[in-house]
């Protein structure tokens, strides 16, 4: 692996640790040139499935922008990179398991699973997310919200 600081290739594993119900590898390297320490990540590959826009287009499944929308939800949040992570992981599971083997999934779905674990982390996140994915036009959207999220 390649270090992210001085591009040397040589490393060596300091630390790893199975993430996302054995789905996925963590892995802390150190550089054997520089001293530097990174993190990878190993993952199995399936074939992708594909998500079914709004507008009717579908794309293949993207990890990386679901993560990239939780992380600008949870800015200056006090939440873990690990908690991410594992949301992040949570999230795809249930998506490839709501295809139903359709190997398909309406974006919809995708954001609903968003909201509700973000609901359960973290309540400011969570209408921050709401309040991009739900298109909010006016304060009014967003004090309806709030109140259905302190409804019992």
């Amino acid at each position: 692996m390649r270090c992210p600081h001085c591009g040397n290739i040589e490393d060596k594993v300091v630390e790893s640790r199975t993430l996302a119900n054995g789905e996925a590898i963590r892995r802390r390297r150190e550089c054997e040139n520089c001293g530097y320490r990174f993190t990878s990540y190993e993952r199995t590959e399936d074939s992708q499935f594909m998500v079914i826009k709004r507008d009717g287009r579908r794309e293949p499944f993207d990890r990386v922008k679901i993560e990239r929308g939780i992380e600008r939800a949870l800015e200056k949040r006090p939440v873990s990179r690990m908690q991410i992570e594992s949301l992040v992981n949570e999230i795809e599971d249930e998506a490839a398991i709501a295809s139903k083997g359709s190997r398909e999934i309406d974006s919809k779905v995708i954001g609903d699973l968003i909201l509700g674990r973000l609901g359960a982390l973290d309540k400011v996140a969570y209408i921050r997310f709401a309040s991009v994915y739900r298109h909010f036009e006016d304060v009014d959207e967003f004090i309806r919200e709030i109140h259905s999220l302190n409804a019992p």
